[in-house]
């Protein structure tokens, strides 16, 4: 499977970290933003589970077709909103899409989400909580490939001559 975002060396951009946030597991996304988890924050949409279609490409590349639904919990938070309103227009918007119903899981990868778009704790955050979720993928993709590579079957074709010289072979063969 190919992810654009997976590829190493590139900047590490909203859309990149969003995907990541995403497929993170509900556990390291918990370990990591337990202490952040406790802030103020004020919903601009709770977390809500629906169906989203899902479309797909014959080969990859050719042309669409629908290929089913999805279940989906999308959420939308601010962070670090004050008691005035100067404070509010300055706060982040985190927001996140997620397949499954895991309403926590929305919720703590719209967080992340806010957090990792303040420059000061950007770098933190990508070394915390961003770099343990892209070994945990690459990890999962490497069993994946094993387990896909275990069932390799390998076929070969046995290509019997033709001509004079088997009917011969025959015929010695069965005195």
């Amino acid at each position: 499977m190919f992810q654009a975002f997976d590829s190493p060396g590139k900047p590490v951009g909203r859309a990149n970290w969003m995907a990541l946030l995403a497929r993170a597991p509900l556990g390291l996304l918990e370990s990591a933003l337990h202490e952040h988890a406790a802030g103020p924050a004020r919903w601009l949409r709770a977390p809500e589970t629906g169906l989203m279609m899902v479309q797909g490409r014959v080969g990859g590349t050719g042309e669409r077709f629908h290929l089913g639904e999805v279940s989906v919990t999308r959420c939308a938070l601010r962070v670090g909103v004050g008691a005035d309103a100067v404070d509010a227009a300055d706060a982040a918007v985190g927001v996140a899409y997620v397949l499954g119903r895991s309403h926590r899981h929305a919720q703590l990868a719209a967080l992340a989400d806010a957090l990792l778009q303040d420059p000061a704790q950007q770098p933190a955050l990508d070394a915390g909580l961003l770099e343990p979720i892209r070994c945990h993928l690459r990890r999962a993709q490497a069993a994946r490939q094993a387990r896909a590579a275990s069932t390799k079957v390998d076929f070969f074709t046995v290509a019997r001559e033709g001509g004079a010289d088997s009917a011969q072979d025959a015929q010695d063969a069965q005195q």
